[in-house]
C-alpha cells in the first residue's frame, strides 16, 4: 500500500473545517484504505489487475462500502486506517448493476459508521467533500457540476450519476460527503470535461448512494441482489456520434461465441434501431433475463449481418465473493 504521504492533497484544495456544519475530522475518519489481491486466473485479473488499491468507507452496520472493481474476485483484502494500522477483511457482496461492493472487516472496528444520505436531494452547485484514506489532508473540497446519465463500456448504466470537481487524484472508492455530513456517493472514475476556454478539466464520476439502498440487505445477507440477473453479452462498446461501435470482447464470452467482432457497428437490437450506448444496453436488458437470446444487426466492412447472442450471467464467471 502506498505511504499516506503519497495521498496528500495540495492545501488549497483541502476542505476547511470551519466551512462545514458537521465535524469534518470525525466524518472523514470513517474512510479506510483497501488493498486487494486477486488470483491470476480470475476473470477480471486481465482487465483490472491482480493487485488493487483504493478507498472504502465504514457505514452503519460495521461493513465497508466501496466501488466494485476494488473487491470483486478478491482472495485477500486488507483494510488500513489513518494511523497506519490494518485489519483483514473479506468480500461480502458485489452488485454489477450498481457497481458497489461490501467488505466485512474480520475485526471489530472502533470507528463510527457514516450514515447514508439522500443523493437524489443534492443539486448542481452543492459543496461536497471527496475523502480518501488519510484524514482531512487527503480530502478535496469539491462541487457538484452535473447530475446526468452515464454509460460505461462494460455494459453499465447509471440513470443519474453525480459529477464533481476538483477531482480527487485517488478517487476509487472515495467517500463523497454531502452538505449534511452524510454519505451521498462513492467515487468511481476520473473523466475529462471541456471547459469554456477549451482546456480539459478533470472531474470525478460518483455512484449515487440512493441506488444502494434497495439492494443493501440482499448484499449483506446473500452477497448479491435477490432479483433476476440481466443478460450479459461480453462486449465492450462506445458511442461515436449516433452509432455504437464494438471495440473489444470478453474472451470466451457470449458475443465472441456469436462471431461479434471488434469494429462492428451495432445497428439494431431485435430490429429496433440503436443510436446511443445507454439505449443499446437497455434494449438488451429488455429482452429478458440472463440466458435470453439477443438478436443483433451489425454493420461490418460494408456488409449488414445478423447475429444472435446467447446471453449469460457474468457473475457465474467470477470468483466469490466468498461468504465465511
Amino acid at each position: 500500500m502506498s505511504d499516506l504521504s503519497d495521498w496528500e492533497i495540495p492545501p488549497a484544495l483541502q476542505p476547511n473545517p470551519e466551512e462545514y456544519d458537521y465535524d469534518l475530522d470525525a466524518t472523514v475518519a470513517s474512510v479506510v484504505g483497501i488493498r486487494a489481491l486477486v488470483p491470476i486466473d480470475a476473470f477480471t485479473a486481465e482487465t483490472l489487475g491482480t493487485e488493487r488499491a483504493g478507498n472504502g468507507v465504514l457505514i452503519d452496520g460495521g461493513v465497508v462500502l466501496t466501488v466494485g472493481y476494488l473487491a470483486v474476485e478478491a482472495e485477500t483484502i486488507w483494510l488500513t486506517f489513518s494511523d497506519g494500522t490494518a485489519v483483514e477483511g473479506h468480500a461480502l457482496g458485489y452488485d454489477q448493476v450498481t457497481g458497489f461492493a461490501l467488505v466485512q472487516p474480520l475485526t471489530r472496528l472502533d470507528l463510527p459508521g457514516l450514515p447514508l444520505g439522500n443523493s437524489s436531494a443534492t443539486t448542481v452547485g452543492d459543496n461536497v467533500v471527496i475523502a480518501g484514506i488519510g484524514g482531512r489532508e487527503c480530502a478535496v473540497a469539491a462541487q457538484i457540476v452535473a447530475k446526468q446519465e452515464f454509460a460505461g463500456y462494460w455494459e453499465y448504466v447509471l440513470d443519474e450519476a453525480i459529477f464533481a470537481t476538483p477531482a480527487h487524484p485517488h478517487w476509487g472508492g472515495a467517500a463523497v460527503i454531502g452538505p449534511a455530513g452524510d454519505l451521498i456517493g462513492i467515487g468511481s472514475l476520473q473523466l475529462q470535461a471541456a471547459a469554456q476556454d477549451g482546456e480539459a478539466v478533470p472531474l470525478n464520476m460518483i455512484v449515487p448512494i440512493d441506488i444502494l439502498k434497495p439492494v443493501l440487505d440482499d448484499l449483506l445477507t446473500k452477497g448479491r441482489r435477490n432479483q433476476p440477473v440481466r443478460p450479459w453479452l461480453g462486449l465492450y462498446a462506445t458511442g461515436i456520434d449516433d452509432t455504437v461501435v464494438v471495440f473489444g470482447l470478453a474472451e470466451g464470452g457470449p458475443a465472441e461465441a456469436a462471431d461479434v467482432r471488434a469494429g462492428d457497428v451495432i445497428l439494431a437490437v431485435d430490429g429496433e434501431t440503436v443510436t446511443d450506448l445507454a439505449e443499446f444496453y437497455r434494449m438488451v436488458w429488455d429482452q429478458g433475463d440472463a440466458g435470453v437470446e439477443v438478436p443483433l444487426t451489425l454493420y461490418r466492412e460494408e456488409d449488414t449481418l445478423e447475429r444472435t447472442v446467447v446471453s449469460s450471467d457474468r457473475n457465474l464467471l467470477l470468483k466469490g465473493p466468498r461468504l465465511h
